[in-house]
């Protein structure tokens, strides 16, 4: 394995690059503990980059679509902008109308976090953020890290650490789109997916859970058999429309860092994707609503569903949905968490 450390940008950032022994290569930065590119051979020997994002560190440092960042405390929608815990009323920022999107209006996703790699670890990189009671409306003094690996076997893991002084919630994941054509090659929808996850989310017209866990059964979000990603996005379904295309949270039949919940794979390039997660959800997202930011990697500007994402996660709103798997924490406990991405070569 290999390690490039080199300056990102003139904010004191660090791009660090893994190269592991089948040239597959892994970027990260303290910037949003962000994912900044994973690029492997597709059938062709030729390099491909397949996570869309920025060539620069003041991308990342606007970054409003959350390209390959980590997103918290609470990943997702918090409806009303606020929580009951304890009798206690906790209000948060509302920067999606009247709810909280992936941490309100100073999200993780644009801090800078302290990275470290270890001394003679050619592997991974931890990157560690602060964040006090009261921030971002949340209870407690929350100590947060994220480690990134690359292995000799092509997988990504993300392990995911935090603790808290006060009872509060956590949900962190990483918020990459993936195009497994290549970053720069357009829309995803002939890309294939497989889910194993029985049900999903309803979503009211806020994007936000209404409560109602629905079988994928004989509707657009059957994903348990292969199909093209864009073969019902567009379907007259309810469901569908809410979410302009596929924006909900899937719910995975076994949550397994062995057996993977999700694969995906692109005839064009012959580059398959698997995903794997010990948490209960995964937000599919299919890029519906891309297109007023764009990536900057040599120049690409990105179109509408030009990536898809697979936001591992306890569901939306849980805090306020008290049937939903609950991602409150005690003082003390320790929320850990690991995904994985796992790559094959064209």
């Amino acid at each position: 394995m290999k390690l490039d450390i080199k300056q990102f940008g003139d904010n004191g950032a660090s791009l660090y690059t893994f190269t592991n022994k089948n040239g597959m290569e892994l970027s990260v930065t303290e910037i949003g503990a962000s994912i900044t590119g994973i690029a492997l051979p597709d059938r062709n020997g030729r390099m491909t980059d397949i996570l869309l994002g920025y060539d620069s560190s003041e991308g990342y440092e606007r970054n409003s679509s959350f390209y390959g960042a980590t997103v918290g405390r609470y990943a997702n929608r918090i409806s009303g902008g606020s929580f009951v815990m304890d009798g206690a009323v906790y209000r948060l920022d509302k920067n999606e109308g009247g709810n909280t999107l992936h941490g309100g209006n100073d999200p993780y996703s644009r801090r800078m976090w302290a990275g470290e790699a270890e001394a003679g670890d050619r592997q991974s990189v931890t990157f560690r953020l602060e964040s006090p009671d009261g921030d971002q409306g949340m209870p407690g003094n929350a100590k947060i890290s994220v480690t990134f690996s690359l292995t000799e076997d092509n997988k990504v893991v993300i392990h995911y650490h935090a603790a808290s002084d006060r009872k509060t919630v956590f949900n962190l994941t990483n918020h990459g789109y993936f195009n497994l054509d290549g970053h720069d090659s357009g829309p995803i929808a002939e890309q294939f997916l497989t889910l194993a996850c029985g049900r999903f989310a309803a979503i009211d017209a806020e994007f936000i859970p209404t409560g109602e866990i629905m079988p994928v059964a004989g509707t657009p979000f059957d994903f348990t058999k292969a199909k093209r990603i864009g073969r019902d996005a567009d379907s007259a379904h309810e469901q569908i429309r809410m979410g302009n295309g596929y924006d909900h949270n899937f719910v995975l039949d076994a949550p397994s860092l062995e057996i993977p919940f999700a694969r995906a794979w692109s005839e064009k390039t012959g580059i398959e994707m698997k995903a794997y997660t010990d948490l209960p959800g995964v937000q599919f997202y299919g890029g519906n609503n891309m297109g007023s930011d764009f990536g900057e990697k040599g120049g690409a500007k990105y179109p509408a569903r030009g990536g898809f994402c697979l936001e591992t996660q306890y569901f939306p709103d849980s805090p306020n949905k008290p049937a939903f798997p609950s991602a409150v924490f005690d003082a003390g406990k320790e929320f850990n968490s690991a995904t994985i991405y796992e790559f094959a070569p064209g």
